[in-house]
């Protein structure tokens, strides 16, 4: 291991010119990200589905499965205030947390199965899509070159699916994950082809003329499932919306994002994510709603069952008024921007599984062989090479067929909502307060609050998951299977960890950690002329910091936390490029708080043999304006600014530098001018 001498302490007269060296913590500079940006990384899964769910749907249910879909986007409004209410609750409020605390671990295990069977799922199906689509293109544009010569398509689109899945993989692998701005530019794409098709579509109703699909629901054999020789049930018309629902409830996927992507959202973060959802709804109702229903209305019901049924936007392109080469040039647009969009949906399942299995390994669960960082690149790459062997063993398997990845894909989306929304049915009785928003509809008798809006949710979607697990049987298998051999797993691992008596402490952050020679603004990567520096020691003592991220806008400021890694040899020591389990422990404390304000920290460690000593020379040579101490149980307040003033009077080369120290606990703040 790398290691660095360090100059401790006061031992001279010309103090201000030693050289404080530091260890700054790389891997929790943060950065957030307005709501634009969240939404555009939560559509780049959610709004996917839009290419195939409408084939899916109609396979299984007939003409009216458009209208199928635009209720399951509706409904998927009340899906997302589930979420934005757990987050409200817990910054990182995804379904292992949620379940978590409200039904243990054992029921957190089987949750956090489903819900990678989703991601397993996510990238096959996404990907497989995307080759559907350009395999569609090609047989468009193939005829021009010599009549009749086609491509086969599940082949291809089954070898292109690979092929993204291995790009993806590796770029995980580097680091370089789908940023917000690529994810923004990809949305903006999108929301331009969305406006197109829905004009276009208006304009050639309006030529042509067009009827609305029926509303009669068509059950096939294969959407009845095990369920196909019960005659009786056929009668039953709520049967037969469930099942026409539980076939086209996988356009909403995705919903997990949002609870991921809210720790990232800036300040004001809960107003922010409001904002966040309704443009989500808005979005994916138009896309996907809106376009499912256009493409059952124009283009004639052979062709979407047959030719169009895995890229039904294709299939819309090609039936606008317009000419033939102009149509062309549409379907090649609804095929890059689909292509984008897929593609960024199997980089997301990467990112989404890889942040689930880490989180998993944070409590202790997975075997923390999983978590060993990259020699080169520091990513958990043991992960991410199993995520994407299974990923490409279902491609394979599939044979690029998309009924059967969406069908085996609404397992996984329908069970994780399921244990989501019966979680915080529990939570609102065993944890009454702590959240900022509520599921609407509820109504309070006596003392007892009643979650009409949050019980409505579940009981549907309870009923839709009862009735996939009859309709969907390869689903169930697989999903059921797949789900009791990663729980057996986990709990195999979680012995193992047990076994070790340096299993890490839960809920700790990850970090890397670089050595710095100098202490700079440079090296600890301030970019604003406006510097506050917090001075943190105990992960239960960290009024000082709240005061100061509630008061600090990070568009102007930068937040640096540091803390004072006290050493016993009072003239020179020999510092380890690493941080301690105690120093973990702080630096999550702090990474959570300023997640939940939804701004950036510079957490370093800077090693002395004394710690106010090295505050004062950090503010000074950093050219902070203001400093926050924590309170102390051993000194008054007024004691620590005293001695925080001769130290300051020492550290300063020409003494005109100006300075505001404030200490502050749970009860009063001391302010002082220098």
């Amino acid at each position: 291991m790398k290691k660095i001498s360090l100059d401790l302490g006061p031992t001279g007269k010309n103090l201000p010119m030693k050289k404080v060296r530091v260890v700054v913590i790389t891997t929790v500079m943060l950065s957030f990200i307005s709501y634009w940006r969240a939404s555009a990384i939560v559509l780049s899964d959610l709004a996917s589905s839009a290419y195939y769910a409408l084939g899916i749907a109609v396979k299984a249910v007939g003409p009216s499965a458009p209208w199928f879909i635009l209720f399951v986007m509706v409904f998927a409004y009340g899906i997302r205030a589930v979420y934005i209410e757990s987050s409200s609750m817990f910054v990182r409020g995804g379904v292992y947390r949620v379940v978590h605390e409200a039904l243990g671990e054992t029921a957190a295990k089987f949750s956090v199965s489903a819900l990678l069977f989703d991601y397993l799922i996510t990238a096959p199906i996404s990907a497989v899509a995307a080759g559907q689509y350009i395999s569609g293109l090609v047989n468009s544009l193939l005829p021009y070159v010599r009549p009749g010569l086609t491509i086969p398509t599940g082949l291809s689109s089954t070898l292109i699916a690979v092929v993204i899945e291995l790009y993806f993989w590796r770029k995980n692998i580097i680091g370089i994950e789908e940023s917000s701005e690529k994810a923004l530019r990809i949305f903006q794409v999108t929301a331009v082809l969305a406006v197109v098709l829905f004009v276009w579509s208006i304009v050639t109703i309006v030529v042509r003329g067009a009827s609305l699909p029926p509303f009669t629901v068509a059950l096939s054999d294969d959407a009845l499932g095990l369920l196909k020789g019960i005659d009786w049930l056929k009668t039953v018309g709520a049967v037969g919306i469930l099942v026409g629902m539980g076939h086209s409830i996988l356009a909403v996927s995705g919903e997990e994002t949002l609870a991921q992507v809210y720790r990232e959202i800036e300040a004001p973060k809960l107003p922010n994510l409001l904002k966040t959802g309704m443009i989500i709804f808005l979005f994916a109702l138009f896309f996907t709603g809106f376009n499912s229903l256009f493409a059952s209305m124009i283009v004639p019901q052979r062709e979407l069952i047959g030719e169009y049924n895995d890229n039904a936007l294709s299939g819309l392109a090609m039936h606008l008024v317009g000419s033939r080469a102009f149509l062309l040039g549409l379907q090649a647009f609804v095929v890059v921007v689909g292509f984008l969009i897929l593609a960024g949906a199997v980089n997301t399942a990467l990112i989404g599984a890889n942040s689930v299995l880490n989180r998993v390994a944070e409590d202790g669960v997975l075997h923390n062989w999983f978590r060993r960082p990259h020699e080169k690149y520091g990513t958990s790459y043991r992960i991410l090479h199993t995520l994407a062997i299974l990923q490409l063993f279902i491609i394979i398997v599939s044979r690029g067929d998309v009924f059967l990845l969406g069908e085996a894909y609404a397992f996984g989306v329908v069970w994780s909502f399921v244990m989501k929304a019966y979680s915080m049915i529990i939570l609102r009785y065993k944890m009454k307060n702590g959240r900022e928003w509520r599921v609407p509809f509820n109504v309070t008798i006596g003392k007892v609050e009643i979650p009409i809006g949050l019980g409505s949710v579940f009981t549907v979607l309870f009923l839709l998951g009862i009735v996939n697990l009859f309709t969907k049987p390869y689903a169930t298998v697989g999903g059921i299977s797949f789900t009791i051999v990663l729980y057996i797993a986990f709990g195999f691992s979680e012995r193992a960890n047990k076994r070790r008596a340096a299993a890490q402490s839960h809920e700790l952050e990850r970090f890397n950690v670089n050595g710095q020679d100098l202490l700079t603004v440079e090296a600890i990567g301030c970019r604003h002329q406006l510097r506050k520096l917090v001075a943190a020691s105990a992960p239960n003592r960290l009024y000082q910091l709240q005061k100061c991220l509630k008061e600090n806008d990070p568009e102007t400021t930068d937040i640096i936390v540091m803390h004072a890694k006290v050493l016993a040899d009072k003239e020179r020591a020999t510092v380890e490029n690493s941080i301690s389990k105690e120093q973990a422990e702080l630096f999550s404390e702090v990474i959570k708080l300023a997640e939940r304000e939804g701004k950036t920290v510079l957490p370093i460690v800077v090693p002395t043999n004394n710690a106010l000593y090295a505050v004062a020379q950090t503010a000074a040579q950093l050219g902070v304006d203001e400093v926050f101490l924590g309170g102390s149980g051993r000194y008054p307040a007024d004691y620590l600014i005293e001695q925080f003033a001769i130290y300051w009077g020492m550290v300063q080369a020409d003494g005109e530098k100006k300075l505001t120290v404030r200490t502050l606990d749970a009860k009063r703040e001391v302010r002082q001018e220098l």
